[in-house]
């Protein structure tokens, strides 16, 4: 049976680097590839190229930019500063229209089975943004798992003494869910996050 040719071979293996890309997703995009005609393929290689050229992180909150600093800086009320694990949960909280305040992205969190400690993450890019002054909040917005609340936790208490409120997102079920499926943690946090009606 004859092999795969190498250049082929060399894309399917690029694309199963991508996040959540296995072997036949990887060959599939391969195959989409060299299936498009030659300016798509010439558009779609300038777009990675152009990308990975101009955009940069934000020297202010750490989010992906093509300006310093970034949009979000520049418009966001800098009194409230939302703490995020990454780039793409700014995205989404940006969609919530009610939000105006500016981002902080830690590029990770706080996981001892990863080797990744509160040094390898920019906690201390946010504590100096909050000495600073001029902030009011700090809305903790980490995922709500064993890492992303023990990161929480962690920045809350070094936040507590510089005298600005720290919050954090409320957890619990979601909305369409059945309380049957939902585990006893979830559960849990909604109970404790109840509102009066």
């Amino acid at each position: 049976m004859r092999t795969m040719i190498e250049p082929v071979a060399a894309l399917i293996n690029s694309f199963t680097k991508l996040p959540g890309v296995g072997h036949k997703t990887a060959m599939r995009y391969a195959f989409c590839v060299l299936n498009m005609p030659e300016e798509q393929a010439a558009e779609f290689v300038k777009a990675i190229t152009e990308a990975k050229a101009k955009v940069h992180f934000c020297p202010e909150c750490g989010n992906f930019t093509d300006r310093s600093p970034c949009v979000a800086c520049e418009r966001g009320d800098k009194s409230v500063v939302c703490v995020v694990k990454e780039p793409k949960d700014v995205l989404a909280m940006e969609r919530i229209s009610s939000y105006r305040g500016v981002f902080h992205v830690l590029h990770g969190t706080i996981s001892p089975l990863d080797n990744r400690s509160p040094d390898d993450i920019r906690i201390k890019e946010l504590i100096k943004r909050v000495a600073a002054g001029g902030i009011r909040e700090v809305i903790l917005a980490t995922n709500p798992d064993v890492q992303g609340e023990a990161t929480a936790a962690y920045i809350a208490k070094l936040l507590k003494p510089l005298g600005v409120k720290v919050t954090r997102i409320a957890q619990g079920i979601s909305m369409g869910s059945e309380l049957e499926f939902a585990d006893e943690v979830t559960l849990s946090h909604a109970l404790e996050n109840r509102k009066e009606v």
